[in-house]
Parts: C-alpha cells; sequence; structure tokens
C-alpha cells in the first residue's frame, strides 16, 4: 500500500491489516502493483513521473522507466503480464506502459 505525500510503501497483513514494515521512497508514491515477484512503483512529483522497480526486501530502485516530462503517472495495475496501466492525474488518460522484458 502506497502513502502518497508520505512517501512510504506499507507491506500490509491482510488478515489483520497491521503495518508489517515499510519502504521508503525518495518521491511521491502514486501507485504500486506486484507481478510476477517483482514489486513495482509509480511517482509524480512536479513534471516529473517513473516507474520503478524495488528490491522488495532493502527498497533499493533496481529499475526505473522515466516518462516523458509533463507526463503524469497516478496509480499503477498490472495487466499481469508485459502492460502496466497508470492513470494520467489530472489528464483524465490512462496510460499503458509496457513493462521491460526480464
Amino acid at each position: 500500500m502506497g502513502q502518497y505525500r508520505g512517501r512510504k510503501i506499507h507491506q500490509v497483513d491482510p488478515q489483520t491489516g497491521a503495518v508489517l514494515r515499510t519502504i521508503e521512497s525518495n518521491r511521491f508514491v502514486t501507485g504500486v502493483s506486484w507481478v510476477d515477484g517483482e514489486l513495482w512503483h509509480a511517482t509524480w512529483e512536479g513534471d516529473e513521473s517513473e516507474l520503478r522497480r524495488l528490491d522488495p526486501r532493502t527498497g533499493e530502485v533496481m529499475e526505473a522507466l522515466e516518462m516523458p516530462a509533463g507526463t503524469a503517472i497516478s496509480g499503477l495495475e498490472s495487466d499481469g503480464g508485459d502492460r502496466f496501466f497508470c492513470g494520467g492525474g489530472t489528464s483524465g488518460k490512462v496510460r499503458a506502459v509496457r513493462r521491460p522484458g526480464r
């Protein structure tokens, strides 16, 4: 679960709702998604947005997909395959972004 302004990603116990651990980000967290055992999160701050693949144990950014300047990313979902779907902030658009191959 992402905490937008707090710049945090929380692992939450689905049974109790207790926060099990927290990963800190250096950017606003606008979405979080798991796909094929990988943790991805979206960022949007100012005029910049990225999709980031994180090491779920350490929070280290393993890969970052930088969006073109002015492209807002709000929300992050996966089709379970090779595409992410992201909200477009205030634009009203939904963006499809191809996940890099492994």
